[in-house]
């Protein structure tokens, strides 16, 4: 029987809105763990395009995957 592959989840591709953003943001921040926190924000940047947060916000695209 050949061996099963599991598919890799990313939560970043079910981040459709800016509601499902804020549910996701809440539920990391109630839990209170900093690298959780961190990996959603991460999550959240990769959902909203990445290179389009750096160019909003004034940082470069790599410090932003370094950050997150």
């Amino acid at each position: 029987m050949p061996a099963k592959q599991a598919m890799r989840y990313d939560a970043a591709e079910f981040l459709e809105s800016d509601a499902d953003i804020v549910a996701y943001l809440n539920a990391a921040l109630e839990d209170g763990d900093p690298s959780l926190v961190s990996a959603v924000l991460g999550d959240i940047a990769r959902a909203r395009d990445m290179a389009q947060l750096a160019r909003e916000t004034g940082v470069t695209r790599n410090s932003l995957h370094k950050a997150l």
